[in-house]
């Protein structure tokens, strides 16, 4: 054989190895992140960490064996549907919806192959997401945090705390999926025991300060925020606004306590997001979505802020002190 004919052969094979062995290496897998919050805010880079925790306890690294195409709607829930329809263009290979009942019904409308893995507050039979919480059928699973259950527990620490107290508040957001649900309940729960509940509502930080000028108008004697992402961004300010006025405050994460907010009651956020990463990452070694139970959170948190009480000038009882999973100082 000539040079010239060997050297063309060759480099002609030479051109095909390249191509040959990148066929033979699996693909790597795309995660995509569906978020309703916004990516800048302290609590989502928080639940991003635990969620990333999960994913590496199943042998999932980001940047090494698996990607993730994220998508935040900033707040924003008419982006949702745009965001969903975008990562499903992007054919990943399984959607996480944390915190997420509006994105996850969004997601379920548009694909019912790509396993969809949330974390919701809501019930996820009652809300249409599943069919059962053992078996959820379809491409569906998750966990749930249980904070609509919560509402009673929270309204009973407030009465142990102010048992003078005649008159609560309930500050939600009108735009969030557990709005309707988070009043009806707080309604029974405060009727049981045999206290006013009034409503106020804020869907933005304009309306976070009317919704607390109106409580200084009319007084109530404790206050409960209703769990929404909207305000997990916003916790700083519930929390500055809440000590000016000197309202006992409860919350239903332990990032409003640890940001000033008297007390928090609630599942542990971060375990949640763990266990989603985790439920993520056997959807990718290849099970399937449909034979995942529901989960439900198992860790709870009661956080005081004693440093908030004194500023408000609150006595907080000792046994009320005593029960605290962790009392800040």
């Amino acid at each position: 054989m000539k040079r010239r004919a060997f050297i063309t052969l060759l480099g002609g094979a030479a051109a095909t190895w390249p191509l040959a062995v990148r066929a033979q290496q699996p693909a790597v897998p795309v995660i995509g992140y569906l978020n309703v919050a916004s990516p800048e805010s302290g609590a989502s880079r928080e639940k991003l960490v635990a969620f990333r925790q999960g994913l590496n306890e199943q042998g999932y690294f980001e940047g090494r064996n698996v990607a993730i195409d994220y998508r935040w709607a900033d707040d924003q829930y008419d982006r949702l549907p745009e965001l969903a329809a975008d990562l499903i263009r992007r054919r990943v290979v399984v959607i996480v919806a944390p915190n997420g009942t509006a994105a996850t019904l969004v997601a379920k409308a548009l694909t019912t192959t790509i396993p969809i893995v949330f974390s919701t507050s809501l019930d996820p039979v009652r809300s249409g997401l599943v069919q059962s919480l053992n078996r959820p059928g379809s491409n569906i699973t998750g966990v749930i945090d249980m904070l609509v259950d919560l509402t009673g527990k929270q309204l009973g620490l407030l009465q142990e705390l102010v048992p003078g107290a005649a008159r609560f508040a309930l500050l939600v957001n009108p735009k969030s999926p557990l709005a309707e649900v988070l009043i009806a309940d707080a309604q029974r729960a405060a009727s049981a025991i045999g206290k006013q509940i009034v409503v106020l509502t804020a869907s933005n930080s304009r309306d976070i300060d009317a919704a607390f000028a109106s409580l200084a108008q009319e007084p109530a004697g404790a206050l409960l925020i209703g769990g929404d992402q909207f305000f997990g961004t916003r916790r700083v300010q519930l929390a500055t606004l809440a000590t000016r006025l000197a309202v006992p405050t409860i919350y239903s994460v332990r990032e409003y306590a640890e940001a000033g907010g008297l007390m928090s009651y609630g599942s542990s956020a971060t375990d949640r997001e763990r266990q989603l990463g985790i439920y993520t990452g056997r959807i990718l070694k290849g099970e399937k979505a449909a034979d995942l139970p529901i989960l439900r959170a198992s860790k709870f948190e009661f956080v005081i802020n004693l440093q908030t009480a004194r500023t408000i000038g609150l006595e907080v009882p000792s046994a009320l002190v005593a029960r605290a999973d962790e009392v800040i100082e």
